[in-house]
């Protein structure tokens, strides 16, 4: 029994130190980015700031056009989410029950946008959407995240109506309930959780969006990204963990709101193929 009890420590032993590069290189920019923005005065090879303040945050807001960014930021995140759901919970509906002639490469094409580097796909939108009149539109902007946030949209939720037992929509069905009816009270709420969160991914990936911003909105339409970018080069790099947090902040509750509703096989069950 002796040598059962080693390999358990030895395992143990190695379970802690991976655990501990975890933390180290996961969470540690994390707390360095939480000590500089609250930093007064920190100089190498100090470990902690001499001085602790709030005069970065305050410089970061009163920049011009930051909380402008802020508010625009989430405003099209929202306006993305709402729309793609209204255009993608059909589509993974239809995925999950309609079997159809290319079902699969259709529901493989949403990876396309992922596929390859999205800065020559978003260069080959901007001459299309110049073409069309849409650069430096709120139209566009919205246009350009939408694209960008379509897979997340159609898998997860296809798998989550595919994990819906069709016996029960069907049990409805016979004691009389129209399909509208049975869709409503009965699908789509057990579908709910993997509509949450895939709805918490494309807010997200909205809201962290750069590169298709800049290059369909600029010089109007400067969301936070775009405006964390000039800060960090402009300004001392205090004042760039300042906007950090708050790009970081929503993330970090979304996710962990996320995770309470729903399990990582269900999630990983969203990007598979069948």
């Amino acid at each position: 029994m002796g040598w059962y009890f080693k390999a358990i420590g030895r395992r143990r032993i190695i379970e802690f130190i991976l655990l501990t590069v975890f933390a180290v290189f996961f969470a540690g920019p994390l707390l360095n980015l939480v000590v500089l923005a609250f930093s007064g005065q920190w100089t190498y090879p100090d470990l902690l700031p001499h001085q602790w303040s709030f005069k970065w945050w305050k410089f970061v807001f009163e920049q011009d056009d930051v909380a402008k960014s802020i508010g625009l930021s989430f405003l099209i995140a929202t306006i993305v989410t709402a729309l793609s759901i209204v255009l993608c919970i059909p589509a993974a509906y239809a995925f999950a029950r309609i079997r159809f002639p290319f079902k699969r490469v259709f529901l493989f094409s949403f990876l396309l946008t992922h596929a390859f580097p999205k800065m020559g796909l978003y260069v080959s939108i901007a001459v299309l959407f110049y073409k069309v009149g849409l650069m430096n539109t709120m139209l566009g902007v919205v246009l350009v995240h939408m694209i960008n946030v379509l897979m997340f949209m159609t898998w997860i939720p296809t798998a989550a109506f595919r994990n819906i037992q069709a016996a029960q929509e069907e049990s409805a069905r016979d004691v009389g309930a129209t399909p509208l009816r049975v869709f409503r009270s009965i699908t789509l709420p057990m579908a709910m959780p993997g509509i949450m969160v895939a709805s918490v991914f494309t807010f997200l990936n909205s809201l962290d969006e750069a590169q298709g911003t800049f290059l369909v909105g600029i010089p109007d339409i400067k969301t936070m990204p775009i405006i964390m970018y000039s800060i960090i080069s402009d300004f001392p790099s205090s004042a760039g963990a300042v906007f950090s947090i708050i790009l970081t902040a929503p993330t970090i509750i979304l996710l962990v709101a996320a995770q309470r509703l729903i399990s990582a096989d269900v999630m990983a069950s969203g990007f598979q193929v069948k």
